[in-house]
Formats: structure tokens, sequence, C-alpha cells
């Protein structure tokens, strides 16, 4: 296929090639007849997806390695900064909304994700994470990310509280409607993990079927110039 706008545009053909930045996201299902997506908007002055509807994620930070699997925390902290979503734990009583909002209270007084996880007695849910596949920016672009994909549920007792100038839209869509949908703009990535995922009708089974796979492949589509230009390419 011939080049999205997202990828024509960063291009890095002469230097060498860049190491892919450790990032993480959640595609977060909500159950229901058909079982539904969250997908976030960029605005339009975004450094990535600019215009795009996405998945919740971002990349690694520093703190994150406090928790011990830095993927998984990013995952957690990237979710919850982008969409107010919490998968969090207090002993055995998971999070609900009164503990988002003291945790975004926290935050915007310029406390760390993690000081104010601990300050409230929370830690992050790992379990709640389903690694479902993993992609790498293809190496001749100059914004590479190595970037695992997670499937987890929608908790009960939490509503979305999406991050003002960094989401300026969100939708709940079924992977088929978000293919279908004329005015939802989609990226490569975006585009083929919801083309992978449109045919199964039980949300239950989707979680099962990560969870047999031992060994997540890693994904990793090329840029290969052809007699109609440079297209992307995947094995």
């Amino acid at each position: 296929m011939a080049l999205p706008p997202e990828i024509a545009g960063h291009l890095n053909l002469d230097g060498k090639p860049v190491t892919p930045r450790p990032s993480a996201t959640v595609l977060l299902i909500r159950d229901g007849d058909p079982w539904e997506l969250l997908l976030v908007h960029r605005p339009g002055g975004a450094d990535f997806a600019p215009g795009a509807y996405v998945f919740p994620g971002g990349t690694v930070h520093d703190d994150d390695r406090e928790w011990g699997d830095e993927i998984a925390a990013a995952a957690i902290r990237e979710l919850f900064e982008e969409t107010g979503i919490l998968l969090a734990r207090r002993g055995r009583d998971f999070a609900n909304d009164a503990d988002c909002a003291a945790l975004r209270s926290a935050t915007a007084r310029s406390t760390s994700f993690g000081d104010a996880m601990r300050g409230l007695g929370l830690e992050p849910s790992f379990d709640e994470l389903v690694l479902f596949t993993r992609w790498v920016t293809p190496a001749q672009l100059r914004r590479r990310f190595d970037a695992r994909f997670f499937l987890a549920r929608l908790p009960g007792l939490q509503t979305i509280h999406p991050q003002e100038g960094e989401v300026t839209d969100w939708r709940w869509l079924s992977p088929r409607r978000a293919l279908e949908t004329a005015d939802v703009t989609l990226v490569y990535a975006t585009r083929a993990i919801l083309e992978s995922v449109a045919d199964e009708r039980d949300a239950t089974k989707l979680f099962a079927r990560a969870r047999r796979v031992r060994e997540v492949p890693i994904v990793e589509p090329r840029i290969m110039q052809t007699e109609n230009g440079w297209e992307v390419v995947r094995d």
C-alpha cells in the first residue's frame, strides 16, 4: 500500500536507523453486543498521529521503572493520563471514580504519578493487562516506537475523563464500525489491529486467545521503494 500521510512526512532515508522508544498502548474494551473499543482523537498539532483516532498510550517514562514492569506500568499510567481510567487496586478493592478524582488532583499539583499512587495506597493492577501484539516502527522513519499493545476491560466503577489538550474527542466503537466510519481517521497500525479483531464477536474469546499465546510475535512493517513509489509492506 502507498505510504500513509503519518509516515510519508517522517522518512529517514540518509541517516542511521533511530533506536525505537519503548512504549505501551491499551485496547480498552467495553462489553456489549457488539463489544467496543475506546479510541481517542489526537489534536491537529500533536507530535504523533495528529488528527487521528488511536488507542490510548505513549512512551515509557523513567518513573515507570519503579514498578518493576516498566512497559505495563507505562500502559497503566498513559491510560490514566489520557482517559482518566485507572487499572489499580487498594488491597483487594479495585479503584473507583473517587480514587481516580483524587489521583487527578494529586498529579495536577505536580506530584508524580507513582508518588500520587503510593500516597493514596494504590498499586497498579498488571493482571488486568493482557499482551495482544507488539509493533516496531519501520527502520526508515525518524520517529520509531517499540510498542506493546495490551487488552484490558473497562472497570465497572469508572468513567472517562479525557486529558484536556492531548485528547480532543473520544469514541466507543466496535472494530468494524471504526473501520467503516468515514470521519474516523486511523493510522496504519491502528487500522491493522482493528482489522485483526473485527471478526471476533465475543470479547471474552479475544482475551482467551491472547492469553494462550506464549510468545507474542513482533510485527515490523518495512518501507520499500517500488515502481509506484514508497510503500508499506508486512511479511
